[in-house]
């Protein structure tokens, strides 16, 4: 079996391939190249995966992750009239579109993503929502700027230090607030990243942290996603200062039958796809 077949979920995108000369291994990467790594693969592959997911993410919706669960449905981060005149740090937000839902409920977000393309693309839908071009290990703003915090798959599958990004978002919000983020649930990890049957049977296992890594033909990474256990994820959570008050699993619903990558209905009505973590700052 080669090291294609280990590959992980990709993180809610439209693949993590960066051309044919690309190749996928599980190595060690650090805090910068993961970064570094990570600007660049959305910065090449932005356009495509806003041409062939855009649609379903809308201009202004909220949605967790590719089962569909709709923050509108949802109230991970609340209930929505209570979202109203609250300062909401969007993290990994892409085209802001999770932020537009978010302003049309009252809310005063601020969206931010560490590459440029992507935020042209939010700039390209409209310009009613602050950007910001940073990275989620350093967060350029005051202590105690926000109310809530959210990630839909952004940044925290691509970090090399989670913890630090738990306690970056810790130290922006005000006491009481809450930080809901996805990612690919960790159990798929130890499957194939295939929508149909050949997705099902278990191709690696769950226990082995080693990142996944796509990298150049010089050996430098230009893909990085990184692997932690469902206990792993809750201990990051609680040594970001976090207290967890909810871990949703979103089931596939009956509406969805499209694939992503390799989430699919077949997939998704037997194993989880996304994992939600719900955590407030005491």
């Amino acid at each position: 079996m080669n090291q294609e077949d280990y590959a992980p979920e990709d993180a809610y995108e439209a693949g993590a391939g960066t051309g044919e000369d690309a190749e996928a291994t599980r190595r060690e990467a650090g805090e910068a190249e993961s970064s570094r790594a990570s600007r660049g693969w959305w910065d090449r592959n932005a356009d495509e995966y806003q041409n062939e997911h855009g649609a379903f993410l809308g201009d202004d919706r909220f949605v967790w992750g590719p089962e569909g669960l709709d923050e509108a449905d949802a109230a991970l981060l609340g209930p929505a009239d209570s979202l109203k005149d609250k300062d909401v740090l969007e993290i990994g937000a892409g085209a802001a579109q999770c932020s537009r839902w978010l302003a049309a409920r009252g809310a005063r977000p601020v969206a931010l993503d560490l590459s440029h393309r992507q935020l042209q693309h939010a700039l390209r839908i409209g310009d009613d929502v602050p950007l910001v071009e940073a990275d989620a290990g350093r967060l350029p703003f005051r202590d105690a700027s926000f109310d809530l915090a959210c990630s839909a798959y952004g940044a925290v599958p691509f970090v090399a230090d989670p913890v630090n990004v738990m306690r970056e978002v810790h130290r922006v919000l005000r006491p009481g607030g809450r930080w809901v983020f996805s990612v690919t649930h960790p159990i798929r990890w130890a499957f194939p990243d295939e929508p149909g049957p050949e997705g099902l049977s278990i191709a690696a296992s769950y226990f082995d942290r080693t990142p996944y890594v796509e990298q150049d033909e010089q050996g430098r990474a230009v893909y990085v996603e990184h692997h932690r256990t469902l206990g792993d994820r809750v201990r990051d959570v609680v040594a970001g200062g976090f207290r967890l008050v909810d871990l949703v699993e979103p089931e596939w619903p009956e509406w969805n039958t499209q694939e992503w990558g390799g989430w699919s209905p077949l997939r998704g009505n037997l194993i989880p796809g996304t994992a939600i973590f719900v955590c407030e700052r005491d």
